[in-house]
């Protein structure tokens, strides 16, 4: 998804060119912001997909805050790209007061899933992150760790997110296919080794 050398393929959430905070610095994709605030210059992949798996990089500075949204919509009633969109979390756990939340832990499915402790490597260090999207299923790892396995678009699914932050967001986790994002949290961020492989075309169906 990621050629190493500009942002081809990658656009803003508004449809328009990528946010400047992004840049390509020695085969790697920079978020030079240091804010410290959610600024909504998130990357977005042009296409959209169903199921699929990627792999990638990625590291944090300390005090670290982004993720990987996934199955996300632009739609008129939003505002905000995690209001439609899953999100596979990068933090630094120990430097974030997001490292106080279990379910905010570096390589969990945000707010909805508690990744084992300790798995994510020290700030400065590149982390390993996969995603598995198959119909009716998710699954996440981080450094070969599983983080996530939860089925997707039914009854268990639904229940799921209306016990998280999510529950009053009426279109979070409903698509069966959608963009890519790279969340821009206001904190520095790098991400390298993107790579996708499709599998269908539905996030949505019968679980395996």
């Amino acid at each position: 998804m990621f050629n190493g050398h500009d942002l081809d393929g990658w656009r803003s959430f508004d449809g328009k060119a990528p946010s400047p905070s992004w840049t390509v610095r020695d085969g790697a994709l920079e978020l030079t912001a240091t804010s410290g605030r959610m600024s909504g210059g998130d990357l977005v992949s042009a296409d959209s997909y169903g199921a699929f798996e990627l792999t990638l990089d990625w590291k944090v500075a300390k005090g670290g805050n982004s993720g990987v949204l996934y199955l996300a919509r632009n739609v008129p009633q939003t505002r905000q790209i995690y209001e439609t969109g899953l999100e596979m979390q990068i933090l630094d756990d120990v430097g974030h007061p997001d490292g106080k939340i279990p379910s905010h832990h570096a390589g969990a499915l945000y707010d909805l899933t508690v990744p084992p402790p300790g798995i994510a490597r020290p700030v400065g260090n590149w982390n390993h992150a996969r995603l598995l999207v198959e119909p009716g299923r998710i699954r996440q790892w981080l450094n070969g760790k599983p983080t996530a396995d939860v089925s997707y678009g039914d009854d268990a699914w639904r229940q799921r997110v209306a016990a998280s932050k999510f529950a009053k967001m009426p279109f979070f986790g409903t698509f069966p296919s959608g963009l890519i994002a790279l969340q821009d949290h206001g904190e520095p961020v790098a991400l390298r080794n993107i790579k996708l492989r499709v599998i269908g075309p539905s996030a949505v169906g019968a679980r395996k």
